[in-house]
C-alpha cells in the first residue's frame, strides 16, 4: 500500500472520530453549565420575587405596602403581640393606620395539605384600594366578611383549589374547636395563585375568623404600620421607646420588635446569599471535575487526534499552526456548549417550571411546582457560562493536542 493512501485512510478514520469526540466533549460541558445555569436564574429570580412581595425601593409612605412590622419578644423568642397596642401606635403623630395581622400554618384535607392562613380585619379587606386587594385578584367569588363566632370564609389560591378540589361555596371539615363548637369554614373566593410563589398556598380569612381558629383572641401575629413619607425611622424608635406601656400586665413583660422595609431587605442577600454562596461553591467543584471529565473526554480517539496532527504536520503544518486551530476548535466547542446548555436550562425554567430543582431552593414545593416559578436567566451568568465552557474545552484539550503537535508526524501517526 502507497504512503500516501495509508495517510489519505489515516485522515479519514481521525475525520470520523472527531465527530463522535466532539459530542462527547459538548454533552460533558452541557452536564456541568446547566445545573449552575438553572440554579442562578432561581436564586436571582427568588430575590426579585422577594424583594417586590416586601416592597423593596417602594417609597416610604406608599399606601400600598407597610413601613413597618411590630412584633414582640418574651425571652428572646417572638411571641403574639397584644391587638390592643394598635391604638396608641396609631396616635402617634406621622402615622395613617395600623392594621394587625395573624399569619399561621394549618392543614387541610384528607392529605394534610400544609398552607399558611392569614388573617385581615374586616374593613381592611373591604376598604377601596387595600393591599389584599392591589396585590391578589379574585378569578371566582368575593373576599371574606366573617365575624367572631360565625362560620369562617375562606379565600384560597387557585393551585390550592386544584389540589383539594375545592369551588366557590364549598365547605371543609372543622378544622377548629371553640367554646362554642364546631365551626365548618366555607369557601367565598378563589384567587391568582399561579404567578407568585408566595400566594400559592395561601388562605386568607378575617382577622376575627384566623383568631377564632388558632384560639388566640385580641393577639396578633404582628402590627403592620403605615406612615407618611419621611416618618418610618422616627416612628420606629418612638415605638422602641415607649411600647409597651403600663396598659397591661402582659404588655410589660414583651420586648417590642420593629422592622423596616430596608431591614426586611438587608435580609434578603443574608438568606438567598448563602443558597446562592453554598451552590457556587459545588459549582467550583463541579468545574475542577469538569476539566478531568474534558482531558478524559479529549482522549476519547486519542490515537485519531494524533494521526490527524500527524497528517497536518506532514502537509505542512507548523506547530503553531496546529495549536491556533486547536484553540480555535475548543472555542467554537465551548460556544456551542455554551448555547445548547442556555436553551436546556430555559426550557427547564420555562417548559418545564422546574421541575424537581425548585424543591432545592423552595423548602415544601413539591417536585412539579403548582405555581410558576420565578427565574431572571440575566447576560452575565450566561456570558460567564460561554466563558466557562470555552476555558474548559481549551483547558482538557491543550496538553494533548501540544504533546502530538511537538513530535514528528511519524511518530504522530503511529
Amino acid at each position: 500500500m502507497s504512503p500516501l493512501l495509508s495517510i489519505a485512510r489515516t485522515g479519514s478514520a481521525a475525520i470520523l472520530l472527531s465527530p463522535l469526540r466532539s459530542a462527547v466533549t459538548v454533552l460533558a460541558v452541557i452536564a456541568v453549565l446547566v445545573p449552575y445555569l438553572v440554579g442562578i436564574g432561581l436564586v436571582e429570580g427568588l430575590r426579585q420575587e422577594a424583594r417586590i412581595a416586601i416592597g423593596a425601593g417602594t417609597p416610604a409612605g406608599e399606601e400600598l405596602l407597610p413601613d413597618l412590622y411590630v412584633a414582640a419578644n418574651q425571652f428572646g423568642r417572638r411571641v403574639p403581640i397584644p391587638v390592643n397596642l394598635a391604638e396608641p401606635i396609631g396616635k402617634f403623630d406621622g402615622v395613617t393606620r395600623v392594621v394587625p395581622r395573624i399569619v399561621g400554618r394549618i392543614t387541610l384535607g384528607k392529605e394534610n395539605v400544609e398552607a399558611v392562613l392569614v388573617g385581615m380585619p374586616r374593613e381592611e379587606l373591604h376598604r377601596q384600594g387595600s393591599t389584599i386587594q392591589q396585590l391578589t385578584r379574585l378569578v371566582d367569588g368575593e373576599l371574606p366578611g366573617s365575624r367572631h363566632g360565625e362560620g369562617p370564609q375562606l379565600v384560597i389560591g387557585s393551585g390550592l383549589a386544584r389540589k383539594l378540589n375545592l369551588e366557590v361555596g364549598a365547605v371543609l371539615p372543622p378544622i377548629f374547636r371553640s367554646g362554642g363548637g364546631e365551626k365548618t369554614p366555607r369557601v367565598t373566593g378563589i384567587f391568582q395563585s399561579d404567578i407568585s410563589l408566595w400566594q400559592s398556598r395561601m388562605i386568607l380569612t378575617t382577622f376575627e375568623s384566623a383568631a377564632d381558629i388558632f384560639g388566640q383572641q385580641e393577639l396578633a401575629t404582628d402590627l403592620l404600620v403605615f406612615c407618611r413619607h419621611g416618618q418610618p425611622e422616627a416612628i420606629r424608635l418612638r415605638i422602641l421607646q415607649s411600647i409597651p406601656g403600663p396598659s397591661t400586665e402582659r404588655a410589660t413583660s414583651l420586648q417590642p420588635s420593629v422592622t423596616s422595609r430596608a431591614d426586611l431587605e438587608s435580609l434578603l442577600p443574608a438568606g438567598l446569599g448563602h443558597r446562592e454562596g453554598v451552590f457556587n461553591l459545588l459549582f467550583v467543584v463541579a468545574f475542577a471535575v469538569g476539566i478531568l471529565v474534558i482531558l478524559v473526554t479529549s482522549g476519547f480517539g486519542l490515537s485519531g487526534r494524533r494521526r490527524e496532527i500527524g497528517i497536518l504536520k506532514a502537509t505542512g503544518w507548523q506547530t503553531d499552526e496546529i495549536l491556533v486551530r486547536s484553540l480555535a476548535e475548543s472555542v467554537l466547542l465551548g460556544l456551542a456548549s455554551a448555547a445548547i446548555a442556555i436553551l436546556v436550562a430555559l426550557v427547564w425554567l420555562e417548559w418545564l417550571n422546574g421541575f424537581w430543582i425548585a424543591g432545592i431552593f423552595l423548602a415544601g414545593v413539591e417536585t412539579q411546582p403548582a405555581f410558576q416559578v420565578p427565574y431572571v436567566l440575566a447576560a452575565q451568568p450566561a456570558a460567564l457560562a460561554a466563558l466557562v465552557a470555552c476555558l474548559l474545552v481549551t483547558t482538557g484539550s491543550a496538553y494533548s493536542t501540544w504533546r502530538a503537535a511537538v513530535t514528528s508526524p511519524a511518530e504522530a501517526m503511529r
